[in-house]
């Protein structure tokens, strides 16, 4: 579970730390002390079952370090895409190349010691030993975070006593729990779909015959996949909401509008990249798109891939706790403001603030469709009609209406 630890004044200057941590990284010739936030990715770039497993720490001991992966505290504060990309980039990755099935051997004390600081409540003190210079890089991706320098560790020393918590301690010692069986119980105690993801990435759940190290880019799709089919199943048994309701909200120049029908579940996801935000270099409007009825999802959602997932979990926890299910529409906007990929968990964290902020609620679908279109026009500059017209949730539920007024 991350911490919510409360500043004892205000933010760091990251600006001014990070630039520091820099001249520092370019010093290290063989090794360093750090703290570790603490943070283990596994590598999906190798042939599988190889992996690349690596430990990230700032190249010093720093405090606050739970503040380089956390990502809902990043939210919560509002920290600009700047501030996250100075973070992440003063993470040093140092790494080593394993095998998926290395996570229930304990022939190599790379992935035990990884495992237990992956495992960790709390950062951990470290000491690092390289192979080789750290090599200055800085890669994005639309899952993961950002990924500053890295090299080849030779060997690592863990210089404190790691403290983990007592309920995910359970979970890794019960070797005939089934690894959905403890995401949800890990889930249901608090434990945010961050923290879930590492845990499982690192192959401490599951049957022991069965753990796996996990590349960190899956871990977060399965998660996310795997929690959201677990509350579509709860929301199944509740009546269909009484209203239409509009959501709308955003984070790092994310907008979502999230339109509420009151029908059984299904969910239809539109994501619209905008020219010029991080990944559409085309010069016009991409867009993306996938469904579910309320017999599930068919297949993998190609269109929208993992981030599927994502938009759809705030949707169906929010639905829980109204205790209703609907039928759900989901529009993503990507701008021009999202000029740096920072990973899938903006996605997650900004339909969180969605879902939070007070829907607007209509008595009529055209009521709430006329509303939609012109806030949408007004806040983004953006014509939704072309995506409400191919929406195939809307046309069913305009089709029922009609079919309702006939009898």
């Amino acid at each position: 579970m991350q911490p919510t630890p409360v500043f004892r004044k205000k933010v760091p200057d990251f600006a001014h730390t990070n630039a520091v941590m820099f001249k520092e990284v370019n010093k290290i010739t063989n090794g360093f002390f750090g703290n570790s936030p603490p943070q283990v990715f596994i590598g999906s770039k190798l042939k599988y079952p190889n992996v690349n497993m690596g430990i990230l720490s700032p190249p010093d001991k720093v405090d606050e370090s739970w503040i380089y992966s956390a990502e809902h505290f990043w939210a919560e504060q509002n920290f600009d895409i700047k501030t996250i990309m100075q973070l992440r980039s003063s993470l040093i990755n140092s790494r080593f190349k394993t095998r998926v099935d290395q996570a229930r051997s304990m022939s190599t004390k790379f992935v035990e010691l990884s495992q237990e600081i992956g495992m960790a409540a709390k950062p951990v003190d470290i000491e690092i030993e390289l192979k080789k210079k750290i090599k200055i890089s800085f890669d994005t991706d639309k899952v993961t975070m950002p990924m500053g320098p890295r090299a080849p560790l030779k060997k690592v020393r863990i210089t404190e006593n790691t403290k983990v918590d007592t309920k995910v301690d359970k979970v890794v010692s019960d070797t005939d729990l089934k690894a959905n069986d403890a995401i949800r119980y890990l889930y249901k105690n608090k434990f945010d779909e961050h923290t879930l993801s590492k845990i499982l990435s690192i192959g401490v759940l599951g049957l022991k015959k069965g753990r796996k190290l996990v590349p960190t880019k899956w871990s977060i799709t399965a998660v996310q996949d795997m929690l959201g089919k677990e509350v579509i199943k709860q929301i199944k048994q509740f009546e269909p909401i009484s209203d239409y309701q509009v959501y709308f909200g955003g984070y790092l120049g994310n907008y979502f509008l999230v339109l509420t029908f009151p029908d059984v579940w299904s969910f239809e996801l539109f994501e619209m990249y905008m020219p010029g935000s991080s990944w559409n270099f085309s010069g016009a409007l991409e867009a993306a798109t996938n469904l579910e009825w309320y017999d599930g999802l068919k297949g993998y959602p190609i269109a929208t891939a993992g981030g599927y997932f994502t938009n759809r979990l705030p949707v169906v926890n929010k639905l829980k706790e109204l205790k209703k299910q609907a039928s759900v529409l989901v529009l993503r906007f990507e701008t021009l403001s999202y000029w740096a990929s920072l990973g899938v968990w903006v996605v997650l964290e900004s339909m969180k603030k969605t879902m939070q902020s007070t829907p607007s609620t209509f008595e009529s679908k055209d009521a709430m469709l006329d509303f939609a279109r012109n806030y949408i026009k007004k806040t983004l500059a953006f014509d939704i009609d072309p995506f409400l017209k191919k929406s195939k949730l809307l046309e069913k539920v305009k089709s029922q209406s009609r079919l309702q007024q006939f009898f």
